[in-house]
């Protein structure tokens, strides 16, 4: 009889610890589970699949992809790593979220991808990811990351860290990036089209096109984006300013959306420009076709040469920059005054 109250003690205990175990996990709102065999974390808000921070060698620059919004759609591009049924084949480069840039001492690496032949390599540069420095999971996730934009020979142009945190607000789900590049010599970003933050959005986000257009890089390599002759796109942009559609290509803004219905919801992406950083309010790289950027380095094509816009480095000085993307999905779109309001808590 004298050991029961000693058994009962025990499973007392072990009843506590699982109910606090399951408290502490309850108030884990973001997870960030990295795998042990793939080069890839992926990150859950209230258990739900938001994104993957994918990092492996065979791609040229490390991403986030996919992403989903809260309802379980993903509102990233299939191709070329998971193909979906009608989605758009033109640039492979445009892979879920990055961050890179068109010239960098000369070097592409915002075009470079398993389509570029062998013998123009040399052209286009590569980040190559090298470590994760920081995995935090709580009412925010917290992943950082360091890599180095590198050429064809192995040479280092900058070094990389960049900090994601991952968070919820508003019935929002939030990714903010704050990249640091370090000079390793001297860094000349000359005034191009493409960069610097991207993101290549699913067919349904498209801006419905009646005319087949043809895009030309600055290799004179031309891609052709077909007339879409279905009815799944049925996206649109909209900025700070109220310019809508395909006008908001190079016009300046504090924040751009694009919005449309995946399934029976309306899902809006948010892109939010940092005021400290360089050429704020950016110019938007945003195509009908599915990408979505924020180019602040391309002045020249943005302004038909009106502007110039040249970064340059030297040996050992950094530059930064902070962005945040929000994707909602809901009935409607997203309300500007909620835009407005995850726009001044960034800026903070």
């Amino acid at each position: 009889m004298k050991s029961i109250p000693n058994v009962l003690y025990k499973y007392v205990i072990l009843l506590l610890l699982l109910i606090s175990n399951n408290l502490i996990a309850q108030k884990k709102l973001v997870q960030l589970i990295k795998d042990k065999n793939d080069p890839v974390v992926k990150v859950f808000i209230h258990q739900k699949h938001f994104t993957d921070f994918f990092f492996p060698d065979t791609l040229e620059k490390p991403v986030l992809y996919p992403i989903y919004a809260s309802n379980g759609f993903a509102v990233t591009r299939g191709y070329p790593l998971q193909p979906k049924v009608d989605d758009p084949t033109d640039h492979p480069h445009h892979i879920g979220l990055w961050f890179n840039y068109e010239n960098v001492n000369g070097l592409d690496f915002w075009n470079n991808s398993f389509a570029i032949p062998a013998d123009k390599k040399s052209l286009y540069g590569k980040i190559k990811f090298k470590a994760i420095t920081k995995l935090k999971s709580g009412n925010k996730g917290e992943l950082s990351y360091v890599a180095d934009w590198i050429n064809q020979n192995q040479e280092v142009l900058l070094n990389e860290r960049t900090d994601f945190i991952f968070s919820e607000a508003d019935n929002c789900w939030i990714i903010d990036r704050t990249t640091i590049l370090t000079a390793q010599s001297l860094v000349k970003f000359t005034d191009a089209k493409d960069g610097l933050l991207g993101l290549r959005v699913a067919h349904e986000l498209q801006i419905p096109a009646k005319e087949t257009r043809k895009y030309v890089d600055d290799k004179g390599n031309v891609t052709t984006i077909v007339a879409l002759k279905d009815s799944i796109a049925n996206g649109n942009y909209i900025n700070s300013n109220g310019i809508q559609g395909d006008a908001v290509w190079s016009t300046k803004a504090n924040w751009c959306m694009l919005y449309g219905k995946i399934g029976n919801d309306t899902v809006s992406i948010v892109m939010i420009d940092h005021p400290k950083n360089i050429g704020y309010p950016t110019n938007w790289h945003a195509r009908g076709y599915g990408l979505f950027a924020a180019n602040p380095l391309g002045e020249k094509i943005f302004t038909n040469g009106k502007a110039e816009r040249n970064l340059t480095l030297q040996k050992n000085e950094s530059v930064t920059f902070k962005y945040r993307i929000v994707i909602a999905s809901d009935k409607k779109r997203l309300d500007k005054s909620t835009i407005e309001l995850l726009e001044k808590n960034f800026s903070k």
